[in-house]
């Protein structure tokens, strides 16, 4: 049956995870929990009263597994989350790699169990799976029960809007997780002791910046005598390493999806003259050699090995989120990268795009195979306390964690909250390695203490404080998260794709002078127009308006 639902997509969805979507699920039989309310007859203690349940209660969860987690069921933060409510979960861990597929199998036949965790519903899956009842609308446990949740709501003003779904309901347990430079992560970095060898201030404007990039490329500042200098490099994937996002903020305002909002319309940014000037300017660089032409065809890995490559010439500038892109921290080059604010155009615009929306959905999903369903929403609340947050994603107090001296600063200059004493990312059985709900704001994450031995989050912090934060577009003009039909999002997935393909390659053309930029935009204008840019635009539109109807 074709299901005409509004939902919330990210642009990177896969098209195979809409066709799952689209089936329509097996019901089980008897149990109708996806259309209870919370009531007297819940099976728990009051709000923010523990244990949860005073008979102990066994939840059923699947989780995608981790290859830093040695086993969630002897994980000392399960122990720790099992004592405190009383709940034991009975674990069910779907492969890191193929966690999708399994889910989607799932629920297509029916099988599943009391919670998904970690797994990253997707709001199309939301919408649907909740309407047929299948998964569980939180409302009414939030109202009665919602004490961290609540919380959250008022600390991260934007988190409601984004996890509830058109026909009202919330159907997950978020995860939040604000990381204040990955919100202003289209940065490059210069290596200054080129810029103090020949006598140069830090670039301010397009122009200026050229003129670095000539200096390094002709004037030898790594004192050799050969003209082996690499003025300024970058790579093809991830927002953190390609020319074009940072570049185009000197001529025009866009967001981390080159879109953005003019006069209550959605509009492109790779479509206007603006784009145009950015590309013939970028141009002219590449024409006198001031871009590596591996630029345009090396991946980040490659950007990363030119760096630790001690036969290659140093780079002047890195396109790139932080050094680490293309230098290690314990290299002696690392602190010489300082950050480069955002260039003056000449048409004045100076900016830098910013994504402050960090909520993600589909992390904690009660199905109504769940008997209690009041005390599986009690546990998701739970793990987005504090306690809960540093032990699932940091590990035990005094252990992996310890509460910092009075007088220690955290990286926003206050006192810190909290101070790793281990270092995350390794296997281990102490924590949940983030997966599933939390809640880290900027404000909790900026409370970290400060460590000189640890300098790259201290580093972050100030070069985004200091030289991004000032010229970060409005948020009005950002296209945030918003909700599309189902059909919408399959159509406009295939659209997406046809046109970035396009448009990245006119780009890398145009740069380095594989077409001539003047001769051939308004041809390339009207290729876009064939492949239906326009329609694009329309059903972004239509979500953005539906969208700001809301509010």
């Amino acid at each position: 049956m074709k299901k005409r639902l509004t939902v919330l997509l990210s642009v990177t969805a896969s098209l195979a995870l809409l066709a799952s979507a689209c089936s329509t699920p097996n019901k089980p039989e008897g149990n109708a929990a996806g259309n209870k309310e919370a009531g007297s007859s819940d099976q728990v203690t009051e709000a923010g009263v523990f244990p949860i349940t005073k008979e102990k209660t066994t939840l059923k969860v699947m989780v995608k597994g981790s290859s830093i987690v040695e086993n969630f069921a002897t994980n000392e933060f399960t122990k720790w989350l099992e004592d405190k409510t009383n709940i034991h979960i009975d674990w069910e861990v779907a492969p890191e790699k193929t966690f999708q597929e399994k889910l989607n199998v799932s629920l297509a036949s029916g099988d599943y169990p009391d919670v998904l965790l970690n797994i990253s519903v997707s709001p199309i899956q939301q919408s649907i799976y909740g309407k047929d009842g299948v998964f569980v609308a939180l409302n009414p446990y939030i109202d009665k029960y919602g004490v961290e949740m609540k919380k959250m709501f008022q600390q991260v003003d934007y988190a409601k809007d984004l996890m509830t779904m058109p026909d009202g309901n919330i159907y997950s347990v978020p995860q939040v997780n604000e990381c204040y430079h990955c919100a202003l992560g289209q940065k490059m970095w210069i290596y200054k002791p080129w810029l103090d060898k020949l006598g140069l201030k830090m670039p301010t404007t397009t122009d200026e910046f050229y003129q670095v990039l000539k200096a390094f490329k002709e004037k030898d500042p790594n004192g050799n005598g050969k003209p082996d200098e690499i003025a300024l490099v970058g790579a093809t994937n991830g927002p953190s390493s390609t020319l074009d996002l940072f570049l185009t903020g000197s001529f025009l305002e866009k967001d981390f999806n080159l879109r953005f909002v003019k006069d209550g319309k959605v509009q492109v940014a790779y479509n206007q003259p603006e784009w145009k000037e950015a590309l013939k300017y970028m141009n002219k660089l590449y024409a006198e050699g001031l871009i590596a032409p591996q630029s345009f065809t090396q991946d980040r890995n490659q950007l990363k090995q030119m760096g630790l490559n001690p036969e290659i010439p140093i780079a002047g500038v890195i396109a790139s989120q932080n050094q680490t892109v293309f230098v290690d921290v314990d290299s002696p080059r690392f602190k010489d990268y300082v950050s480069i604010p955002p260039l003056k155009g000449p048409a004045g615009v100076r900016s830098t795009a910013y994504n402050p929306y960090a909520v993600s959905t589909g992390q904690f999903v009660i199905t109504n195979k769940t008997k209690n369903p009041a005390a599986a929403y009690r546990l998701a609340d739970l793990l987005l306390s504090e306690e809960a947050t540093l032990r699932s994603t940091q590990g035990r107090p005094d252990q992996e964690w310890v509460r910092p001296a009075q007088g220690e600063l955290g990286l926003n200059g206050k006192q810190a909250v909290w101070k790793p004493i281990v270092t995350f990312g390794k296997l281990q059985n102490i924590h949940w390695a983030q997966s599933g709900p939390s809640l880290r704001t900027n404000e909790w994450r900026l409370s970290v203490a400060a460590d000189p031995k640890n300098p790259l989050e201290i580093i972050l912090y100030n070069e985004t404080k200091d030289n991004y934060f000032p010229y970060k577009i409005d948020v009005s003009k950002i296209v945030p998260p918003i909700f599309f039909t189902n059909e919408q999002a399959e159509e406009l997935a295939n659209l997406e794709k046809t046109i970035t393909d396009y448009r990245t390659e006119f780009f890398a053309k145009g740069v380095t002078g594989a077409l001539d930029i003047d001769k051939e935009w308004n041809n390339y204008l009207a290729t876009l127009d064939k492949m239906n840019l326009k329609r694009y635009l329309d059903i972004y539109q239509q979500a953005y308006t539906q969208f700001k109807s809301k509010k």
